[in-house]
Order: structure tokens, then C-alpha cells, then sequence
């Protein structure tokens, strides 16, 4: 068993940013908190399955170039090679709980 909290661990950027709660040795599983005007950046997966959680916010995310305006309480799963991006085009920030399953640190592919 492992337990954590998630405000015992930093986000990189201060308040902001992808903060990971778990990593390995199956899935990475944490936060991302997006102040207004920021993105996560698009980006895809070789092998990995990743799915975002919002449970409060509505910004936009983006799946192979096709904009989707999220809603409050929306899960996405998105497949490998799918490419993805999430922007925040509200005036708060907003809080996305995010899984990725395989494990594989090294997979990302980036589009930025």
C-alpha cells in the first residue's frame, strides 16, 4: 500500500503545472492545475493510454486537432498516437486528474 497527499508534493511551476501523486511501476496518476490563458501542450503517446478527469472545469481540450469544449465532471480517454492538448480558455484556473497507463516515462511524443 502507498498513500500520499497531494499537497504535500509541489507542482514544478510553483502553483501550477502537472504534479504527479504516483509514478509507476503501472500507471502514473496525479494532477495538472492550468491558470487561465495556459496550456498542457500537445503532445501523444507511443504506447500509453492517457485519461483526464474534470471535475469543476470547463476549458477546452483538444484530440487529433478536433476541439471539444469540456463540461463539468467529463472523463476523456485517449488511445495511444492520438494527439492531445487541453487550454485553458476560462478566466480561472482549472484542476485536471489525469491517468496514464502503461507505465513508460520515455513514451511521450511532443508536437510543440
Amino acid at each position: 500500500m502507498e498513500r500520499v497527499n497531494e499537497f504535500d508534493k509541489p507542482f514544478p511551476k510553483g502553483n501550477s503545472g502537472v504534479k504527479y501523486l504516483f509514478r509507476g511501476p503501472n500507471i502514473d496518476w496525479g494532477v495538472i492545475v492550468l491558470p487561465s490563458g495556459e496550456s498542457l501542450g500537445k503532445h501523444g503517446h507511443r504506447e500509453v493510454e492517457e485519461t483526464f478527469y474534470f471535475p469543476d472545469s470547463a476549458p477546452m481540450i483538444y484530440v487529433n486537432d478536433i476541439a471539444y469544449r469540456v463540461k463539468p465532471g467529463d472523463a476523456f480517454r485517449i488511445p495511444p498516437t492520438e494527439s492531445h492538448n487541453i487550454v485553458n480558455d476560462t478566466e480561472s484556473s482549472v484542476k485536471i486528474i489525469f491517468i496514464k497507463h502503461l507505465y513508460r516515462p520515455e513514451d511521450k511524443i511532443s508536437y510543440e
